[in-house]
């Protein structure tokens, strides 16, 4: 049984301290892939060096709304030379009007983009989404979208918009978080969630597990739980008891949508020896 971690953030501070432990216990774990996000052009770095360095990552690189306005001038051609170092997926992205002072003009010029640069290569996106969703399936509906599909990080939208989304190509990835009493209505649409387009996430170090749940824990941080990577065998866990599924064939499912998603290494490593997509090419908003 192979698992797959469809979105987590393994360069983040916080876990840098306790990293060679951490990916002991990772290695341990009977983890196939993890997708490493990036969030803005001060984290690419390290998650490319994650991915050259652990076979298990799958590097993304994009602009996550919550950091929009640290991107400097040359944020575009800094993306784009990222992807073309290593095979990769885009994101962290999306849009958040959760946030303090957001700013829905620039988040969206910047999710745009982005969006187009992944359809323009066909790589998988990475999205995140607070309090935006039905502006969000406009854009999806309006703007070109990868044909290999995209993946809705921590799906919290209504279970209504589920079917609309499916069509227009999305994967819906479920976090251990969910697994605390409150998120009832987050439980609720996954199961909802057509099997062939579910997938599961850590979303590491954030969304950690209730206490109980906990495989591997980690010291908090300014009072604060820290989650574990090697906990997807937990969330794996926590998806299997809520879908009423044997924890096998929840995985074998899993291990298919994924691959699906985010392809082969092959495939990927095909899509990055494209040319370059310069700047100009990608129309802005």
């Amino acid at each position: 049984m192979k698992l797959y971690d469809a979105h987590n953030h393994l360069q983040d501070d916080r876990l840098q301290s306790q990293l060679p432990a951490i990916m002991a216990a990772v290695q341990a774990e009977p983890i196939a892939k993890m997708v490493v996000n990036g969030a803005c052009e001060e984290d690419w770095p390290a998650v490319l060096a994650l991915a050259k360095k652990y076979p298990q990552v799958i590097p993304s690189f994009g602009y996550h709304p919550w950091y929009i306005k640290e991107r400097t001038a040359e944020w575009q051609k800094n993306l784009v030379s990222f992807l073309d170092q290593v095979p990769s997926a885009v994101g962290e992205i999306g849009l958040d009007r959760w946030i303090k002072d957001y700013d829905t003009p620039q988040q969206e010029e910047v999710f745009i983009w982005q969006l187009r640069l992944a359809a323009e290569r066909d790589l998988p996106v990475s999205i995140h989404c607070l309090q935006a969703w039905g502006r969000l399936l406009e854009i999806l509906q309006q703007e070109p979208r990868p044909q290999c599909g995209f993946l809705l990080h921590s799906f919290g939208g209504p279970k209504e918009m589920i079917p609309a989304l499916a069509k227009l190509g999305a994967y819906f990835s479920i976090p251990g978080h969910f697994a605390y009493e409150r998120k009832v209505k987050q439980r609720e649409a996954f199961r909802h969630v057509p099997a062939d387009r579910l997938l599961i996430e850590t979303d590491a170090p954030d969304q950690a597990l209730p206490t109980e749940k906990v495989l591997f824990p980690l010291p908090d941080f300014e009072g604060k739980p820290i989650n574990h990577p090697a906990n997807l065998r937990a969330v794996y866990e926590f998806t299997a008891e809520l879908l009423s599924q044997p924890m096998e064939k929840l995985a074998a499912q899993v291990e298919e949508n994924f691959q699906r998603l985010f392809a082969s290494s092959e495939t990927m490593c095909a899509a990055a020896k494209k040319p370059n997509v310069p700047v100009t090419k990608v129309a802005e908003p």
